[in-house]
C-alpha cells in the first residue's frame, strides 16, 4: 500500500504543480531522457504534519436518494467516503435495493485520496491517476449518470521503460517481441524457455514477485520489465510483494498448466467451455487494453456518487469508538459539527487506511487490530510539471506530439522519480495548447529516505 501526499505549488518557469511531503534536506528533481533540460524543483516543509490539500466543492449535496431512516438501527455504516466506501454504498442502493445505510467520513470532502485539480487551463490529479475500465467501475460510472463524461486512453499509445540512457518502448503484442530493444537476444531466448516451462521448479514456499520472474522468466525480465513495474504501480519492493497476492492470475498459470504458457492454453481452453454471460449493453467496450478517467478527472465519481446519497453521507464525522453490544448490535459513537452522536448499525464496513482501523477496532477484536497494524504505506508524492513543447526532445516526439502513456525508471538506472505519466497525451483537455502535462511519482518503499529532506 502506498499513501499519497498532496498539495501544490506553481513554477513560473515551466509551472510545477505537486504534492509536498514533510522533508528536511534539498531534494532536486528532473524528468530523464524526455525534456533538453533539466528542471529542479524543491520541496517545501510547513509545520511538522503531512499537509493536505482537498478538493473544492460543496460540504453538502442535495439528495436524489431517499434520505431518511424510518428504521432506528440502521443495517449498515460504513465508515470512509473515499472511492472504495462510496462504490459500497452505491453497490447496497442500486443493486440490492437496500438504502437503510449510512457512510461516514472524518474529512469535509469525499474520495479520499483522490484529488483533481483544475487551474490556469490546466487539469491534474494530486493522488491517483486513472482506472482500470472493467465492467464493475464502467457500472458504477453508468449508474452515477457519468457514461457521457467517460474518457479512455489509446490502447495503442506506447510505454516506455528508461534503460541505459534511452526511453524503450514496451512490447504491446506478440508480434513486437523479436524486434524490441529493451531486452538482448540471450534474454529473450531465456524468457521463452522458461514460459514453455524449461525452467526450476517451484520452491516450497511462496515466492516474492522476484524471485517468481527470475525463475520463469530470467533475470532481464525482472530487471528491465517488472522490477520497474512494480516500483512504478505497487509504490513496493519486489524482493519482499508475495507473487501470488501481487500478481495472482500470472502465479495460478503456473500452478494450473505447469507454465505459464501451458497455464495460458489451459486458461483459454476453459473459458470457451464456460457459457458467456450476457453482458450490460449500456457499458462501452474498451478497444484494447488502456485506462480510463472523466472529463473533469476522477473526483468526477465520488463526487457523483455523494450528490445521488445526498444526506446518506455525513462529512466532518469523526469515528470515536465501536462496540458491540450482546444482541450482535454495533453502536458507533461520533463526534461531528453538532456533536457526539451514536449509531446503531447491524453491520459495520470499513474502508480507512489500516492503521486507523487498527485503533479503532481494538475493542471489538485485539487480534484484527494488531494484524491491521502491520501494514505498511510507503510515502509517495505526485509531483505534476507542465512544459512548453518546444523543450520536449524531437526524438520523443510521435508525429510532432508527445505520444504514449508514460514512462518507467528502474531502480537500477539511477533516476530518483519512479515514474512519468504523459498526463495532456493520455486523456484530452488537461494541458492548454502548447503545454505538456507529465505527472511523476517519487518515493516508495525503496526510496523513504525523502522523508527526511526538506526544501526551500
Amino acid at each position: 500500500m502506498s499513501s499519497f501526499t498532496r498539495t501544490h505549488i506553481h513554477f513560473p518557469a515551466s509551472k510545477c504543480y505537486r504534492s509536498v511531503i514533510p522533508l528536511s534536506s534539498p531534494l532536486s528533481f528532473s524528468i530523464p531522457s524526455v525534456c533538453r533540460r533539466k528542471n529542479r524543483v524543491k520541496f517545501i516543509h510547513r509545520g511538522r504534519g503531512i499537509q493536505c490539500s482537498v478538493a473544492e466543492g460543496p460540504a453538502t449535496a442535495a439528495p436524489s436518494l431517499s434520505t431518511g431512516n424510518s428504521q432506528s438501527v440502521l443495517d449498515c455504516v460504513i465508515v470512509g467516503a473515499g472511492i472504495s466506501g462510496l462504490c459500497i454504498a452505491q453497490a447496497l442502493v442500486t443493486k440490492h435495493q437496500n438504502s437503510n445505510l449510512m457512510v461516514t467520513e472524518a474529512r469535509d470532502s469525499v474520495g479520499g485520496n483522490i484529488t483533481t485539480v483544475e487551474r490556469d487551463g490546466y487539469l491534474w490529479e494530486e493522488g491517483p491517476n486513472s482506472f482500470q475500465p472493467s465492467d464493475p467501475i464502467l457500472t458504477m460510472a453508468l449508474d452515477s449518470g457519468l457514461k457521457n463524461e467517460l474518457v479512455l486512453g489509446d490502447p495503442n499509445a506506447p510505454r516506455f521503460v528508461l534503460w541505459n540512457g534511452k526511453l524503450r518502448p514496451v512490447p504491446a503484442k506478440p508480434t513486437d517481441l523479436p524486434l524490441f530493444d529493451l531486452m538482448s537476444i540471450p534474454g529473450k531466448i531465456r524468457a521463452g524457455f522458461g514460459a514453455i516451462g524449461l525452467r526450476p521448479s517451484p520452491p516450497g514456499h511462496e515466492e516474492t514477485v522476484e524471485e517468481f520472474v527470475r525463475r520463469n522468466l530470467g533475470s532481464e525480465v525482472f530487471e528491465r520489465l517488472i522490477e520497474p513495474f512494480c516500483s512504478g504501480v505497487y509504490a513496493g519492493d519486489p524482493s519482499k510483494l508475495s507473487m501470488k497476492a501481487a500478481f495472482g492470475k500470472v502465479w495460478k498459470l503456473e500452478q494450473n498448466g505447469g507454465s505459464i504458457i501451458g497455464g495460458t492454453i489451459k486458461a483459454i481452453q476453459e473459458k470457451s467451455s464456460i457459457p458467456k454471460t450476457l453482458r450490460d449493453p449500456r457499458l462501452p467496450k474498451p478497444k484494447g487494453q488502456t485506462v480510463g478517467s472523466f472529463r473533469k478527472g476522477l473526483i468526477m465519481l465520488p463526487n457523483a456518487i455523494f450528490s445521488r446519497l445526498g444526506n446518506k453521507v455525513k462529512l466532518s464525522w469523526n469515528l470515536s469508538s465501536i462496540t458491540k453490544s450482546d444482541n450482535g448490535l454495533y453502536t458507533l459513537l461520533y463526534e461531528t459539527p453538532d456533536g457526539m452522536v451514536s449509531l446503531e448499525s447491524k453491520s459495520v464496513v470499513m474502508t480507512v487506511p489500516s492503521y486507523v482501523a487498527s485503533s479503532i477496532l481494538h475493542p471489538v477484536s485485539a487480534v484484527a487490530a494488531d494484524s491491521l497494524s502491520k501494514f505498511y504505506y510507503p510515502p509517495v508524492a505526485a509531483v505534476t510539471i507542465s512544459y512548453p513543447k518546444e523543450a520536449i526532445r524531437e526524438e520523443c516526439l510521435i508525429d510532432g506530439e508527445l505520444k504514449g502513456f508514460g514512462q518507467l525508471h528502474p531502480r537500477s538506472q539511477g533516476v530518483e522519480t519512479l515514474g512519468t505519466i504523459y498526463s495532456s497525451s493520455l486523456f484530452p483537455n488537461r494541458a492548454p495548447p502548447g503545454r505538456i502535462l507529465l505527472l511523476n511519482y517519487i518515493g516508495g518503499v525503496t526510496n523513504t529516505g525523502i522523508m527526511s529532506k526538506v526544501g526551500h
